[in-house]
């Protein structure tokens, strides 16, 4: 079992070492940095024309040895709305306190985040991937407009992370970037749950096998604080993507949301940020095709979420990397499952935390076999990934993150399908428990709603394939998850004898035989919009093939009765979106028509 807290060296020292490139720790401290006058704020600052922009910002208190400083940007995606982002206000004060001490300007601005998992299952859910954008394009446009000279955004629930990400990777000035954390596992009944547990809980509900104060008592304690869902679910599966990656310092984002030492490395953060402005190291100088190849391994390695597929798509291309969804298949096919990690498994963030943290992950996979990782990859504390995770300290007894040789699975769970269902490709996380090959009858729906009622008024049968489609980028729009759903599924002890197939997403939460992503989607004319009640599809994970038993000339023959649907909205943001949204075999990324 995972042992009690941290080893001894896992304090504040600890980390102001780990987060000072090659140990200089606190170099920088109260030093002022030396003036340039090739930083973008010296346009925006210096100059007897600039006195206006000077005067407006002498009003709310900055002097003028503020403004002769680095100006760095503290992007903050806190809110209201969720436990993922909710303390993150407390964080930005220490990284600000850091980002002053190394003799530097700290300039907070705030944007949006959307929960998925309170939206989870309605028609607020269609927001969350278009949040991403909203995001991205909000932080660069402050970044943008003010001429920040470094940037620390600070990210919780699932769209902030990737949002954070691409925001510094198109600005490609000194950043970094700083995930809120996990919350800590609820306890129910003798035992650790997530929000996962919740959802699953919805279809046991719905069967009648779960009563009700039973059911709102697990709803009660699910959640017992701040912090980002606490499996291995989206937010979890991209803060370690972030440091495998290179952006984020290995060994600070897992570290939990409500623990000292999150705030610690909080005003290490802000100092880290002043030693790359020294040092002139930028985002696209880090995420090289080789570390977006780090990044695809420890989501195979962790039994991660899907939405990383999209996610990784999306930094590729604000990074100019070419990258093929087909690549992801092939690199976790090489990566085994080593961390035992919920959904699929026994143990939540927090427990990789106490067992050594993501650089114990990547220490694993460098001493399992060569070629897992690249080493050489340069990461945001100026070390290499190998550097880094050879210095991961384990806690004795602990489980949670195995050796390659005594690994839960030898390949990872990312597998993409095609066939004649999806020629684009379609996505599904195989964590070692479910079926391989699946035949049944197409049970077809229009939406989520629709599926949703079938779910819960019994209407599934052990065999079918629940198809939901019309839930693509364009179609949603917004590329809704089917948590909802697949739970309820699962929760009616249907999970290891149904499989799902849609051109929308699914939680991190999800687990089962469910393939998300098909594209090209419905919206588009793509073959899932031809199928029909009772059609035979074939799902064969061995053989990668996602198939329906049709001609193809039967299927063009339906296409070609086939009308685009009219859009659900013609107006606002999500009509924006739709318009502009590509397929999810590139990311779903928006992008202008020219």
């Amino acid at each position: 079992m995972c042992g009690e807290g941290l080893p001894e060296s896992s304090d504040s020292a600890k980390i102001a070492v780990l987060l000072t490139p090659r140990g200089r720790a606190d170099a920088l401290k109260g030093e002022m940095m030396p003036k340039d006058t090739q930083r973008p704020s010296r346009t925006i600052l210096e100059g007897p024309e600039r006195a206006g922009a000077r005067a407006m910002l002498k009003a709310i208190g900055y002097t003028d040895a503020d403004l002769s400083r680095p100006i760095v940007g503290v992007a903050n995606t806190w809110i209201e709305t969720m436990p993922c982002n909710f303390h993150l206000r407390r964080l930005s004060a220490k990284v600000k306190e850091g980002i002053r001490a190394a003799g530097g300007t700290p300039m907070e601005f705030n944007t949006i985040s959307v929960s998925d998992g309170v939206v989870m299952g309605t028609e607020g859910m269609k927001a969350c991937l278009v949040s991403r954008e909203v995001i991205a394009d909000s932080m660069e446009l402050v970044a943008r407009g003010h001429m920040f000279d470094a940037m620390v955004t600070l990210v919780g629930c699932d769209k902030t992370i990737p949002a954070g990400a691409m925001a510094l990777l198109r600005l490609n000035v000194p950043g970094v970037l700083l995930y809120g954390g996990s919350i800590a596992a609820g306890h129910f009944r003798g035992r650790d749950v997530t929000i996962q547990d919740v959802y699953e809980a919805v279809g046991a509900h719905s069967a009648g096998l779960m009563p009700d104060a039973e059911f709102r008592e697990l709803e009660n304690v699910a959640c017992p604080g701040a912090g980002a869902c606490g499996g291995q679910f989206t937010a979890n599966t991209m803060s370690t993507v972030m440091e495998f990656i290179g952006l984020s310092p290995m060994g600070v984002n897992g570290i939990p949301a409500m623990e000292s030492a999150k705030d610690e490395a909080a005003y290490h953060v802000g100092q880290l940020v002043m030693e790359l402005v020294k040092r002139n190291l930028r985002p696209r100088d880090i995420v090289t095709r080789e570390a977006i190849e780090n990044a695809i391994a420890s989501v195979a390695a962790t039994g991660g979420s899907t939405n990383a597929v999209l996610h990784l798509l999306a930094l590729a291309r604000e990074a100019s990397i070419p990258l093929s969804i087909d690549e992801m298949d092939r690199i976790s096919a090489r990566t085994p499952l080593i961390a035992d990690l919920k959904p699929a498994g026994r143990y939540v963030a927090v427990d990789v935390y106490k067992a050594g943290g993501i650089p114990l992950i990547a220490r694993k996979l460098i001493e399992g076999a060569p070629g897992l990782l690249h080493e050489s990859a340069v990461t945001v504390t100026g070390k290499t990934l190998g550097e880094e995770a050879r210095a991961a300290q384990e806690t004795p007894g602990q489980d949670v993150i195995l050796p390659v040789a005594k690994a839960l699975k030898p390949t990872g769970g990312l597998v993409v399908l095609r066939g004649n269902l999806a020629p684009e490709g379609a996505v599904v996380k195989i964590s070692g428990h479910e079926r391989l090959l699946h035949r049944g009858p197409a049970r077809v729906f229009n939406s989520e709603e629709e599926a949703m009622q079938a779910v819960t008024h019994k209407k599934i049968k052990s065999g079918d394939v629940v198809v939901i489609r019309y839930e693509g980028p364009r179609g949603g729009p917004g590329m809704r998850e089917m948590l909802g759903v697949t739970a309820a599924i699962v929760g009616q002890g249907l999970g290891e004898s149904v499989a799902l197939l849609t051109d929308g997403r699914f939680s991190g939460a999800t687990r089962g035989l469910m393939v998300g992503h098909a594209a090209p989607e419905a919206a588009r004319g793509g073959p899932i919009a031809a199928l029909e009640e009772g059609d035979v599809i074939v799902l064969d994970i061995n053989a990668r093939r996602l198939t329906v038993e049709l001609s193809e000339a039967e299927i063009t023959r339906r296409l070609s009765k086939w009308k685009e649907p009219e859009p659900r909205y013609t107006s606002g943001v999500f009509a924006k979106y739709a318009a502009l949204v590509s397929s999810a075999s590139e990311g779903a990324v928006t992008r202008p028509k020219w």
